[in-house]
């Protein structure tokens, strides 16, 4: 059983999965209200649930890129769990979890894209089996960002940081869709990473800021 947290984007919500499976979930989208909501949320969701703390196997957290105050919270929230509990943390990436959401578009890349002020956007491309084509990066979009990447493949791009890319891009392989993640979306990827013990060290885990910009992909 693992109590999924994710406060790293615009809203935040935690979830409740028993072996993969979703159990219960809450969410809040009022970004300000992170650190008073989220212990409240998951005393409330254990209690509903039925469930203890003490039934907890690991805790899993969205661990960056995102929201410096959202990742501090979560991380936070996460890693004094684990320690009290004495469970494993697990971090995932949150650009992958957003790519985890948007799968089931066949053939195409998956290229979720975090605003990060004026033109940058914290991104990554991932393959529908969530293997990364382009490692997480921070990027300053222009028209020729992932010009070789399209030229050769049809790539959905999405997130709040997507627009900024509509904005200059007309391209017929670049699709732009709205689709929304949380931590419901963690819980088939944190389930897998429990199994392999992909656990993180508890003393030195720390959110995933992204702190250097690269210019466009070409």
């Amino acid at each position: 059983m693992i109590l999924n947290i994710d406060t790293a984007v615009e809203s935040a919500s935690v979830c409740l999965a028993d072996n993969g499976r979703v159990i219960l979930s809450k969410s809040n989208a009022i970004q300000k209200d992170q650190a008073s909501w989220i212990h409240n949320a998951i005393g409330d969701l254990v209690k509903e649930a039925g469930v203890t703390l003490q039934d907890l196997n690991a805790i899993a957290v969205s661990a960056g890129p995102g929201s410096y105050t959202g990742l501090r919270v979560g991380m936070a929230t996460a890693k004094g769990l684990s320690f009290a509990l004495n469970i494993p943390l697990i971090a995932l990436n949150t650009l992958r979890i957003m790519a985890f959401a948007a799968r089931g578009e066949d053939n195409k890349l998956l290229c979720p894209m975090i605003d990060a002020r004026r033109m940058e956007v914290f991104t990554a491309v991932f393959d529908s089996n969530l293997d990364e084509v382009m490692k997480s990066t921070n990027m300053i979009l222009d028209e020729n960002s992932f010009k070789s990447l399209l030229e050769a493949h049809d790539i959905i791009f999405f997130g709040n940081g997507s627009s900024k890319f509509e904005s200059i891009i007309a391209h017929p392989h670049a699709f732009f869709k709205k689709i929304s993640a949380s931590a419901l979306h963690m819980a088939n990827l944190s389930y897998s990473m429990f199994l392999k013990r992909e656990f993180s060290d508890l003393a030195y885990s720390e959110p995933f800021y992204g702190k250097e910009f690269h210019s466009s992909l070409k």
